[in-house]
């Protein structure tokens, strides 16, 4: 692959723990990774199943720049479409979520159903000649599920979804409870200002020096382990190691834990490019994160119980999830923060320096601590070749 030029050419350090910071701030390194990843050999989570559980329910959902909607039609079959009339491409659908049986362009009256196919025009005596809409469906990107996750990708040569992730498909599993049977509790959505690499960056090492919370809930004095493979694929379990006191909360059953192994009570999988899914206690959620522009970062975060949960835990899976790990979580409530503060310091010269779990800088590591902040250098080896950065000389 080419190098990427750009107004200036990136010279990578020679390194393997040493990252530029000006991949973070550079419009023009922004726009070529959007071509590379976002609409490149790359598969997006848009969506699991419990979003759209009924017949007519649908979602609007965006990769990049692009907008894509995803329905549930009247055979049981998941679409995606990109969210576009075949006509002129005005936006077909607005809103984030909803239930329908057809879709109708506002701007000339054009009629799509579930499946994305034009159903209804205005008379179309003086279309083209010969016009048929079986000709004009929405068009669809490559889809696959996979534990009840959506995903797509826009690339020609992406490989099948179970190669792409490799281990990380029984990962997802376990995280998911085993079948992905999950019920929709509720979104919170935030946008963070940082590059989507910064966010994407969050790293283990700074989980009980950052946390107040998870000091107090001895995040540091339970065992754990990371992993991470040659896509940037990563992800940890964590052994859960509950305060003998909880004095320090007015509703003590926040930290409650109903599950049954405490060895594995913290889980979580990190895809590149930046979707999360996590289990944390009882809580469970997915993280569906999309670049706005170089400095901002949305994402959704989207909680589920299990769908044999009575409602005693729903109510608990409720209390626990955004009152936990969402956005102004007790737990990761300081994220925000420190994503624009690296965002604003990364302006700055030289490089961001990797330390915890480096034992070489020259080489990569295949086992990872459960602090470690060197499970994420494997993702970033991978988007410099993907870039086609050159690397300096050692």
């Amino acid at each position: 692959m080419s190098e990427f030029q750009g107004a200036r050419p990136v010279i990578w350090p020679a390194k393997t723990n040493h990252v530029p910071k000006e991949v973070f701030v550079r419009e023009d390194v922004y726009e070529e990774e959007l071509r590379r990843f976002f609409y490149g050999n790359e598969w997006n989570a848009v969506c699991h199943l419990a979003e759209i559980p009924n017949k007519g329910d649908f979602k609007t959902h965006a990769v990049g720049r692009v907008p894509l909607l995803i329905t549930h039609d009247e055979n049981d079959q998941i679409n995606v479409m990109y969210n576009a009339c075949s006509h002129r491409s005005n936006l077909i659908e607005t809103r984030h979520r909803g239930n329908r049986k057809e879709f109708e362009c506002p701007y000339h009256r054009w009629v799509f159903n579930l499946k994305g196919e034009l159903s209804a025009t205005p008379p179309s005596a003086e279309y083209v000649p010969g016009f048929d809409k079986a000709n004009y469906p929405m068009k669809k990107p490559r889809t696959e599920i996979l534990h009840g996750i959506v995903f797509v990708t826009f690339g020609a040569d992406t490989p099948p979804l179970s190669e792409y992730l490799g281990d990380a498909v029984d990962k997802i599993q376990e995280v998911l409870g085993g079948d992905g049977n999950l019920r929709l509790l509720g979104y919170q959505k935030v946008i963070f200002k940082a590059n989507w690499k910064a966010y994407g960056d969050n790293d283990a090492y700074h989980a009980g020096l950052l946390h107040t919370a998870f000091r107090m809930l001895n995040w540091q004095g339970g065992k754990g382990v990371q992993w991470a493979d040659k896509r940037g694929h990563r992800g940890f379990y964590g052994q859960l190691s509950l305060p003998r006191s909880t004095s320090f909360l007015k509703d003590p059953s926040l930290i409650e834990y109903r599950g049954a192994n405490f060895e594995k009570g913290s889980q979580s999988v990190h895809l590149f490019l930046m979707f999360v899914a996590i289990r944390h206690m009882d809580s469970i959620a997915l993280r569906y994160a999309n670049p706005l522009s170089v400095d901002e970062t949305e994402t959704h975060y989207v909680y589920f119980g299990r769908a044999e949960d009575d409602e005693s835990m729903t109510q608990h899976r409720i209390r626990q999830s955004a009152n936990l790990l969402g956005p102004c979580g007790m737990v990761s409530m300081e994220d925000a923060a420190m994503f624009h503060r690296l965002h604003l310091g990364s302006n700055t010269p030289g490089d961001a320096i990797f330390q915890k779990g480096v034992k070489n800088e020259h080489t990569l590591e295949d086992t990872f601590l459960q602090t470690d902040e060197s499970a994420n250098l494997p993702g970033w080896i991978y988007y410099r070749d993907v870039m086609g950065f050159a690397k300096e000389q050692a």
